[in-house]
């Protein structure tokens, strides 16, 4: 992060958004929305006297998933780039009408600005890539069996990655979140809200099982005297060295256990599982202190309407749709728009370096030419029957079609224009146009006629 910062190459637009994207492949306007931060970071060296200061010092702190606190003007996250500070609005006592601006008087460097507004700015670009990451399952909507959020001691495995690590809110101490103490057993139960039809989604999460083998191991490695229960349904290690880490955590004395958890509810201070072990077809009952779900990978939030924005679509998961699933992995049907990591689908950090290597040969490619090979066989217009209704814009997935005004005699007239860098050749508008003026260039009207005459004869 800190080297795509510091690149002279590199513009780096943080606490941003897409808000609009017009134009095809090596001509995108992009609009973006800078969303206020009331401190100038030209001036701002991120020192930390504002936020060591801040009264409101009580605040759930996001990226501790609620484990830690915070401060009503703070930087992201311990590493972000850049380490500057930020304002909450909602919380910040200046711009909610009550009294204190303490942050402005204590700054060294004046760079306090509370009256600062959204801005939007719009960027020409050649290429796009997407690679706006996955969001965790809300297990709490749907396992209701495993307690509605309301046990403080049964979370997420993101929030386990924060417990166990060394800048986390415990200082890598585990813990439990309910009262702080070492917990004696620990269970991690896979596939909660994966490989699920009934209450979450269908596919494989993927990157579950290694990263559940990496908390029970550590659990083992941390705390020798506990125990380390995984409940599974199957164990997939499909990368290089993927089973022999796997095998570490075993040899580190987690134990597996095939089958799934129906029910969790609490016995004293402790949480009991109840399950069965597929294995030796009997039932059981675990006690344990703390329960970490690996829960399942979905798209982010928003992840659909960004698509919307730009013009390519999702599967029926909400995950980006790439063009071809083997050839053409990491291309939208949109041309100049490319994919990387999960937001096409769950990946670990390997395929996502894999993929995002791939789309920057990718955008490399468009940009060593000096002219583009367009699809041939997109829709043509003859404007001598288009009545201009329009019908047909809204239909195309790809933005490639808008009304032009055609001088006429005297006056002008609406007819359908086709942008030729932007059509795929889907035929989606040809049945939209009631005066039959589309057609599809090597599939016109006359050409499917001749065929099925031909076919008949």
């Amino acid at each position: 992060m800190v080297a795509v910062a510091q690149h002279p190459n590199i513009e780096l637009v943080t606490l941003a958004e897409v808000t609009k994207v017009a134009g095809y492949i090596g001509n995108f306007d992009v609009t973006i929305k800078k969303k206020a931060k009331y401190v100038d970071w030209d001036l701002c060296t991120g020192c930390g006297t504002c936020w060591e200061k801040c009264p409101e010092k009580k605040l759930l702190d996001d990226f501790e998933l609620g484990l830690g606190q915070t401060t009503a003007i703070r930087v992201a996250f311990p590493q972000a780039v850049p380490g500057k500070a930020y304002i909450d609005a909602d919380h910040c006592r200046v711009l909610n009408d009550r009294k204190c601006g303490i942050c402005e008087k204590l700054c060294p460097a004046e760079a306090i600005r509370f009256k600062d507004q959204d801005e939007y700015v719009t960027e020409q670009v050649g290429a796009i890539v997407m690679a706006t990451g996955y969001d965790l399952f809300k297990w709490e909507e749907a396992y209701g069996e495993y307690g509605y959020g309301k046990y403080p001691d049964v979370i997420s495995s993101l929030h386990f990655e924060r417990i166990a690590s060394a800048g986390g809110p415990t200082g890598g101490n585990i813990v439990r979140p309910s009262d702080g103490k070492v917990p004696e057993a620990v269970a991690f139960i896979k596939c909660v809200g994966s490989r699920d039809d009934t209450k979450g989604k269908s596919y494989c999460s993927r990157a579950c099982c290694m990263y559940t083998a990496k908390h029970a191991f550590q659990v083992k490695d941390k705390l020798p005297d506990s125990e380390s229960y995984v409940f599974y349904m199957d164990v997939r290690t499909a990368g290089k060295n993927y089973e022999e880490f796997y095998q570490r955590s075993l040899d580190a004395g987690a134990k597996y256990i095939r089958g799934r958890v129906s029910k969790i509810y609490p016995r004293g201070n402790k949480l009991v599982l109840k399950t069965e072990d597929t294995l030796l077809s009997m039932a059981l009952e675990v006690e344990v202190d703390m329960v970490v779900l690996a829960t399942a990978m979905v798209p982010s939030e928003g992840a659909r309407d960004l698509a919307r924005v730009i013009g390519f679509s999702t599967d029926k998961d909400g995950f980006f749709q790439e063009a071809h699933p083997k050839l053409q992995p990491v291309e939208t049907f949109t041309a100049g728009v490319y994919l990387a990591g999960a937001c096409q689908g769950p990946k670990d950090i390997p395929d996502t370096v894999a993929q995002a290597s791939a789309a920057a040969v990718k955008v490399c490619g468009i940009f060593s030419k000096e002219r583009l090979a367009t699809e041939p066989l997109i829709t043509e217009v003859d404007i001598n029957k288009c009545s201009g209704c329009g019908f047909c814009v809204p239909v195309c997935p790809y933005k490639a079609i808008t009304l032009e005004e055609l001088p006429e005699r005297g006056f002008t007239r609406l007819v359908a224009d086709i942008n030729s860098s932007l059509c795929q050749g889907c035929g989606a508008c040809l049945p939209a146009c009631r005066t039959t003026a589309l057609n599809l260039k090597g599939f016109t009207n006359e050409q499917i006629v001749s065929e099925v005459d031909a076919l008949c004869l």
